[in-house]
């Protein structure tokens, strides 16, 4: 694949477009950085309007939302919920919020779709070790998309 463009649509929407053959664009991932539970619930709301907004004027084949979004997602808690897996560790306002955008854009939640350790889910750490968070989140719209969804440990460049 080859790189077709990447564009910073807001301070917290980014998008980058990647096609295979063609003009066509056949992949496109958006990286995202949602505001905290300390902003007013306007500006997270505009954010997630933002978000669904250029999710939908985006038409190519597969997309992909990953990044921060200061949320936390549990495990299914209804049927109606099939856009979540069975397998999030806890839930949070941030997590309800997201959960909205998921169901609204009929997109899959990919973290809770796999069952991990603990030591493979968390994306966040309090500075003294002691509370671990998973608020990183990959979105997919097509759920055959996803084969496998863990965090890696370490990191060495």
């Amino acid at each position: 694949m080859n790189i077709d463009s990447f564009e910073q649509l807001t301070d917290r929407i980014g998008r980058l477009r990647l096609r295979r053959c063609g003009s066509t664009p056949a992949l496109t991932i958006f990286v995202v950085y949602a505001p905290t539970s300390n902003y007013d619930e306007e500006e997270v709301e505009a954010f997630y309007m933002d978000l669904e907004r250029f999710y939908r004027e985006d038409h190519t084949f597969f997309k992909v939302i990953i990044g921060d979004f200061n949320a936390k997602i549990g495990p299914r808690r209804s049927s109606e919920e099939r856009h979540i897996g069975t397998h999030g560790l806890e839930w949070n306002e941030q997590g309800e919020r997201l959960s909205e955008f998921i169901m609204a854009t009929k997109t899959i939640h990919g973290n809770s779709q796999f069952q991990k350790p603990h030591s493979q889910r968390w994306t966040w750490e309090s500075p003294n070790g002691e509370y671990h968070n998973e608020i990183d989140h990959i979105i997919v719209n097509r759920k055959f998309c996803l084969t496998d969804v863990a965090v890696v440990p370490k990191f060495y460049t």
